[in-house]
């Protein structure tokens, strides 16, 4: 399957999100910038999710990136970009990981 048929798109609050299957395992995998825009309503999601590895690596000596897959995804400009991507139980750990998007109070513009 091409990486364009396995690529689906959410709505989250006017945000879009999204995720694509691995065929091997079957399960969905998000794009961690587009959740985190969508959380943090941050204009630079990528900026955030690169301050927020490097603070939690930092402060807590977890990498972040470990519970992530990269995925050429279709961005805007209908270019394939390789994406860190998280399945449901690893977008959970990087949100529940101190302090990132547990702790919305620091958001990044």
């Amino acid at each position: 399957m091409s990486e364009d048929k396995a690529l689906v798109q959410l709505q989250f609050e006017n945000h879009r999100i999204r995720r694509i299957m691995d065929e091997d395992t079957g399960e969905w995998w998000y794009a961690v910038v587009d959740v985190i825009e969508a959380l943090t309503d941050s204009q630079k999601p990528r900026d955030y999710w690169y301050r927020m590895k490097k603070r939690v690596a930092e402060n807590e000596g977890v990498e972040l990136s470990t519970n992530c897959r990269q995925f050429k995804l279709k961005a805007p400009n209908n270019r394939f970009y390789d994406t860190d991507c998280a399945d449901t139980e690893g977008m959970l750990r990087i949100m529940l990981s101190p302090p990132t998007l547990a702790g919305l109070s620091d958001r990044a513009t």
